[in-house]
C-alpha cells in the first residue's frame, strides 16, 4: 500500500511539477506539488471505496469469490501492461525537492523497519522465555514420571510374591475340600445303592443253582414239556440274566413259564 501511495504521489507530482516550474519559483513549487498529490490521493481513495461497494453489491452468487479473483486478475493485468508501456517520468529537475522527497521516504522506511525490528525482538524474547519454562516443566514431569514408574515396579514385585504363594495355598485347600466332598458323596451314593438293591433285588436265601437244576431235570425227564412255572422263590435278577444270555427261553404264550435252551440237540 505504501508503494502504491508513493508511486501515485510521484506520478501526480510529476504532472503538477511540470506546470508549477514554469509559473512559480522553486519554493512555491514544493507546496503546490504536495497539495496536488494530496487531492489526487483523496480522489483515488474515493474511487477505490466506490469500486469496493460495487463489488460487494454485485457478487452475491455462489461463485462470488472466483468472480472477484478474476476481476482482480484482469485489473492487475491491465495495470501491469500500462506500467510496461509507460516511460519513466522525471518528478522534478530541482535537486532540493528530490532530496527532500528522498529523505522523507527513507525516514518512513527507517521508522517502519525500526518498529518491525523492535516487535520481532520483543516476540523472540517472549518465545525464549516460554521455551525455557516449557523445558523446565518437561524435565520436572520426566523426573516425576520416572519416579512413579520405579515405585510402581517395586509395588508390583511386592504384591506378586505373596500373591503367588497365597494363590497356591488357596488352590490346594480348594482341592482338598473338593476331594472330601467327593468321598462323602461316594459313601452316600454307595449306601443308597445298597439299600435300593436290597429292597428291590434281595439275595436268594437258598442255593442259587436251584433254578438251573430244576430246568435241567425238567428238560431231561419230560423233553416234550420242558417248561416250568416261575415262582416267587426264584431270584429275579438271575432269571433275567438267564433270559438275556440265551440260556433260557420264555413260553411264547405264557410269560410266567420258561424252559432251558436245548443245547444238546
Amino acid at each position: 500500500m505504501s508503494r502504491l501511495t508513493s508511486s501515485c504521489r510521484c506520478a501526480a507530482g510529476a504532472e503538477c511539477l511540470s506546470e508549477t516550474t514554469n509559473t512559480a519559483g522553486p519554493v512555491d513549487g514544493k507546496e503546490e506539488l504536495l497539495g496536488e498529490c494530496e487531492s489526487i490521493w483523496k480522489q483515488m481513495e474515493e474511487c477505490l471505496s466506490k469500486l469496493m461497494l460495487l463489488g460487494t453489491e454485485t457478487l452475491l452468487e455462489s461463485d462470488a469469490k472466483l468472480s472477484l479473483l478474476m476481476l482482480r486478475w484482469k485489473a492487475l493485468t491491465v495495470d501491469s501492461r500500462q506500467w510496461q508501456v509507460r516511460n519513466p517520468e522525471i518528478i522534478s529537475t530541482n535537486p532540493d525537492a528530490l532530496l527532500e522527497l528522498g529523505k522523507e521516504e527513507l525516514q518512513k522506511v527507517k521508522n517502519d523497519l525500526e518498529r518491525i525490528l523492535s516487535a520481532v525482538r520483543s516476540k523472540n524474547k517472549h518465545l525464549e522465555e516460554d521455551l525455557k519454562r516449557e523445558q523446565q516443566w518437561y524435565e520436572e514431569q520426566k523426573q516425576m514420571l520416572d519416579t512413579l514408574n520405579k515405585m510402581e515396579e517395586e509395588a508390583n514385585i511386592q504384591v506378586e510374591q505373596p500373591s503367588t504363594k497365597s494363590l497356591k495355598v488357596r488352590e490346594l485347600n480348594e482341592l482338598k475340600s473338593k476331594i472330601r466332598k467327593l468321598k462323602t458323596y461316594k459313601k452316600k451314593l454307595l449306601s443308597a445303592l445298597g439299600e435300593f438293591l436290597s429292597e428291590h433285588f434281595p439275595l436268594p436265601e437258598k442255593d442259587e443253582n436251584i433254578e438251573n437244576k430244576m430246568l435241567i431235570n425238567k428238560l431231561m425227564t419230560t423233553p416234550h414239556e420242558p417248561y416250568i412255572t416261575i415262582s416267587e422263590s426264584f431270584w429275579p435278577p438271575y432269571i433275567e440274566l438267564l433270559l438275556r444270555c440265551g440260556m433260557a427261553l420264555r413260553h411264547p404264550k405264557d410269560p410266567s413259564r420258561m424252559r432251558l435252551q436245548a443245547f444238546h440237540k
